[in-house]
């Protein structure tokens, strides 16, 4: 395998053998080594000195089920320290297939200057990116895709990344018509554009296939963990991930009252029934839509959809749960077809619609528009996109947009706005929220589904569960696995080490795999401690702490101690 180095200054590009140091990591083990390894962790997220990495998991380019998703890194702009998020489409297992470790872009051109990275097997290039300058990320899509191929990978930044909003993320091409999977998190659309990068595009790798030390093990592991999969009640053919998608949920949380509902105020929302699975299936397949498809090749859970308005016109695909959550309920919408506007305008822009809804609810607070009020929420966030001085307020996150307006109740930890779960009702993902060192993010630890093993609504418990839950996500993140096909893993890590001994040959046992996804933690709190995070830092906001969340009336009282002491035994 080879490093493609990407040196944005000087407008070049080098290959390179992987240092060996990195040679068993990937994806976000991958990204926390390097940054630690290669970048002053006190630098300045939007300078020079930053860099950003795009990287397969260790099982990208296999023909592992669900194994295809793209990690992207950088110390963020939002939190202030390590950063990792990843995306569905093509961009992990076409790289896998080159043989591509990563690429980790460098340095910064003069400002205003971007280009597009053109990355073809061995050769690389950068070339001008005038043509596609303050367009949306479809767009960008669509014309990269008319002059490399419909089916090249573009990974790009809408004007959200151009304007270097922190809520920026960053976009990424599937199969046939997906344009839209999303690493969202962490301001790293903000990094992308610093270095003057519009968009990757990667050629398909035809004909590329990964070399195998023990195929016969590989292969033997990997059927096994598909079957798991096919037959899961929850993950299978007739499983509610792939009826409903992720908003399969929503009743759930609703009634667990967790489900964000007017800027954290309450955890129940009235008009809940309206955004439930079962309602985004019905309109989706009555309007010719398309539900449960995959967002990576080979994937068999399939919980991707396309909504489409009355029409039948395709408004955008997927709608996710964490979206319904926070551009509908927690911004008082109970349509989903105003869900799905606000979606695909954040999708075009190039935002986290995570990290906007919050910032949009926080702005409804302090009177700039009103709760329930497609009208007015459209045109603030249309604002994004023309650059305004408040549109840019907006996209750079709920923190800065409570700051500026003065606004105390900001539903955020560690800088990041919290995801669709108010830790007053869940409080083991409160907890991880607060003690994450990606901070506030449901992917690096989230307790729903543990919510009959650890009581959600009391302190006891939590930071064991939050402790372990981190560290199987740890391990998800470096592997290129999407969360959803955990449970095969969880059950039997034995499936997971014969793949990876299948490909590598590394001789890993169940001790050494242990080992490597608790790193992943250490090195990136290392990074952390580095950047200058301290315990105050890994804080629930106070008003979570002393205002109780209807219906159950229960305020986060996981005390600082239990925060504190989180990692103890890791």
């Amino acid at each position: 395998m080879k490093i493609l180095r990407v040196r944005m200054k000087e407008k070049g590009v080098r290959w390179e053998p992987v240092p060996k140091e990195y040679e068993q990591l990937g994806g976000r083990a991958l990204i926390a080594k390097l940054l630690l390894s290669e970048i002053p962790p006190a630098c300045d997220a939007l300078g020079p000195h930053n860099k950003l990495v795009f990287t397969p998991g260790l099982l990208g380019g296999a023909i592992v089920p669900t194994a295809g998703r793209l990690s992207v890194g950088a110390k963020s702009p939002l939190t202030g320290g390590v950063k990792e998020a990843n995306a569905g489409g093509t961009a992990g297992d076409t790289l896998g297939k080159w043989g591509i470790k990563a690429i980790v872009v460098e340095e910064q051109p003069a400002a205003g200057d971007f280009s597009i990275l053109v990355v073809d097997g061995d050769s690389a290039e950068l070339v001008p990116a005038a043509d596609v300058r303050n367009i949306g990320t479809y767009a960008t899509a669509d014309r990269l895709q008319e002059r490399y191929g419909e089916d090249a990978t573009v990974i790009s930044i809408g004007q959200a990344g151009e304007y270097l909003m922190s809520g920026a993320g960053i976009a990424a091409t599937g199969e046939r018509d997906q344009r839209s999977n999303h690493a969202a998190r962490g301001g790293l659309g903000a990094v992308m554009g610093s270095k003057g990068l519009k968009a990757v595009v990667i050629k398909k790798a035809l004909g590329r296939a990964v070399r195998m030390h023990d195929d016969k093990l590989f292969r033997t592991a990997c059927k096994e963990f598909a079957q798991a999969l096919i037959t899961s009640p929850k993950l299978g053919v007739k499983g509610s991930q792939h009826l409903y998608g992720t908003a399969s949920i929503v009743g759930a949380v609703n009634e667990m009252g967790a489900l964000p509902t007017r800027n954290f105020s309450s955890g129940r929302f009235e008009g809940a029934a309206e955004l439930r699975g079962e309602k985004l299936r019905e309109i989706i397949l009555a309007r010719e839509g398309k539900v449960g498809t995959r967002c990576m090749p080979g994937c068999v859970i399939a919980c991707r959809n396309l909504f489409t308005d009355r029409t039948g016109k395709p408004v955008v695909g997927t709608v996710q749960y964490e979206t319904i959550g926070l551009v509908g309920s927690n911004l008082g919408l109970d349509t989903l077809d105003d869900v799905a506007t606000l979606n695909y305008m954040c999708n075009d822009f190039g935002l986290d619609t995570i990290e906007t809804g919050a910032a949009l609810g926080v702005a409804v607070e302090a009177g700039l528009a009103k709760f329930g009020d497609i009208d007015s929420l459209v045109g603030l966030l249309r604002q994004v996109g023309e650059g305004t001085v408040l549109g840019r307020m907006i996209g750079c996150g709920c923190v800065t947009t409570g700051r500026i307006l003065g606004v105390r109740r900001v539903p955020a930890a560690v800088g990041q706005a919290m995801p669709a779960y108010d830790p007053r009702a869940l409080k083991g993902n409160g907890v991880t929220y607060a003690t994450s060192p990606q901070g506030a993010d449901h992917t690096a630890g989230n307790a729903f589904g543990a919510r009959l093993e650890v009581n959600p609504l009391g302190a006891e418990g939590q930071k064991e569960l939050s402790l372990k839950l981190q560290i199987i996500a740890a391990m998800l993140d470096s592997t290129g696995l999407c969360l959803f096909a955990r449970p095969p893993i969880i059950s039997k890590p034995q499936l997971m080490i014969d793949m990876i001994n299948g490909i590598y040959g590394w001789g890993w046992t169940l001790e050494d795999y242990d080992r490597s996804n608790r790193e992943v933690l250490r090195t990136e709190l290392e990074f952390n401690r580095r950047a200058g995070l301290t315990r105050n830092d890994y804080r629930i906001p106070e008003f979570m702490r002393e205002e109780p969340l209807p219906p159950h009336d229960t305020v986060f009282d996981v005390p600082d101690s239990d925060l504190d002491s989180v990692f103890d035994t890791l």
